[in-house]
């Protein structure tokens, strides 16, 4: 690990500007992601500097705390972009953030407004200006050639057959859907169904809180690893994580990698609270197009529709993820598939757990509107119960959880069979679309 402080006088006055409280930095292959947060909102410059690659970062009339002096040792060797962070003062009122890049970025800069248990936060997003083709990456991963947690490649060639390396994802040709023939006059053998699994929750959004300080985006990214390795050890199924760590994954985005991954299921892991503690018991929510069907199933997809808001998305952007308009397209078959799902899920749930309620709950979850894939929401328990809390702490109720999901897949392709496709999954993804 590389650290350095350069030039930080703590002997300087303090400044009547704001107070920074928290700076923290969440590296994933996607992007690295540095967050400040502050009493106040910070005036600030971002600047991109070449040979070498650098991002410099001025903060105007904010007062040194310890927070910002233990930012640079939290830069770690794995982290994808940023080699190194230093700070230093051009001026008595700018404190300067230099941050020595591991290649060419291009960086997002946006303020959030006090939210939840956040004060203001200035959002440095720090892309690469050459992001890996994703289609490659999920190839990649497939041969074991990259790993889903840090994205270093082992040298090697590409698999035959995949698309090229240098060319924009969208170019790639993607597995098509339908029953259409393979080229060539191959036979259409029984392919693989993808199953993306989504962790809810990540990074700067830590979803649900228990009592004994149990996180929900580390319950739900702990079940949903043990569901990946029960479906990749299903010889007719293929699993896709949308989060491989501790970042936060945009809703619209989790949506849009599970179609770009031509997934056949969508599965959201939750683990959520209610205001009463004596509040227990496992539920599965699918889509709603006209309202929700319990006054919690409305409250519980309005809290995990403003995941959004708590991780924090930049809205004075257009999203690229957002250029398909998704709601335009009639739905109901999804929701009619997802149902289904829902209700086998729920029945394997049933018996390791109490059900919160005994049927398929509706609302308007933003992260279920893929309107090509049928998806569902499965809240294990509830983390403001504390003897729900004290299992979901447990690696052997994680297990329970995890092959209750999978056994209810099952069960659900047991009674609808996959539609066939041109590609067999064996030419397709299988790890983290990161």
């Amino acid at each position: 690990m590389l650290v350095a402080v350069l030039g930080l006088c703590c002997a300087l006055p303090a400044l009547a500007g704001p107070n920074i409280s928290a700076a923290r930095l969440w590296p994933a292959q996607e992007y690295t992601r540095l967050t400040i947060e502050s009493d106040a909102p910070i005036r600030h410059s971002v600047t991109t500097v070449k040979d070498p690659d650098r991002l410099v970062i001025d903060l105007e009339d904010v007062e040194t705390g310890l927070a910002i002096k233990e930012l640079p040792a939290k830069v770690g060797d794995a982290d994808p972009y940023v080699k190194m962070l230093r700070l230093g003062r051009p001026n008595p009122r700018t404190l300067r953030l230099v941050l020595d890049l591991k290649t060419e970025v291009i960086p997002q800069v946006f303020a959030l407004k006090p939210v939840a248990d956040y004060g203001h936060r200035l959002v440095v997003d720090i892309y690469p200006a050459a992001p890996a083709d994703p289609l490659m990456a999920l190839y990649l991963q497939q041969e074991g050639r990259i790993s889903g947690e840090t994205g270093a490649r082992e040298p090697a060639a590409p698999p035959a057959g995949a698309p090229d390396a240098a060319a924009p994802a969208e170019k790639a040709e993607a597995p098509k859907r339908g029953g259409e023939k393979p080229r060539g006059g191959r036979p259409d053998p029984v392919r693989q169904v993808v199953i993306a699994i989504d962790p809810g929750h990540g990074g700067e959004d830590p979803g649900a809180l228990g009592r004994h300080g149990t996180r929900e985006k580390d319950v739900t990214l702990a079940i949903a690893r043990r569901l990946k390795a029960k479906i990749g050890a299903d010889p007719s199924m293929k699993p896709v994580m949308i989060r491989e760590g501790d970042y936060f994954v945009p809703l619209a985005v989790r949506v849009e990698k599970a179609r770009r991954a031509q997934a056949d299921l969508f599965v959201s892991i939750h683990a959520d609270a209610w205001i009463k503690p004596t509040a227990r018991g496992s539920s599965v929510f699918a889509l709603s197009e006209r309202g929700a069907t319990s006054a919690m199933a409305r409250w519980i997809a309005k809290k995990e529709n403003e995941a959004d808001l708590i991780g924090g998305v930049n809205l004075d952007i257009a999203d690229p993820y957002l250029k398909k308009t998704l709601l335009d397209l009639s739905q109901t078959a999804q929701i009619n598939d997802s149902l289904k799902l829902g209700k086998q899920v729920l029945a394997e749930l049933g018996q390791i757990n109490h059900l919160h309620k005994d049927d398929v709950e509706q609302a308007g979850f933003a992260v279920l509107k893929a309107p090509d894939i049928p998806s569902i929401l499965v809240e294990t328990a509830f983390l403001s119960n504390p003897d729900e809390e004290k299992r979901l702490r447990t690696e052997a109720y994680q297990e329970k959880m995890a092959e209750a999901v999978y056994q209810g897949i099952k069960r659900y392709f047991a009674k609808n069979p996959p539609i066939a496709r041109a590609r067999v999954a064996a030419e397709r993804p299988s790890a983290a679309v990161d």
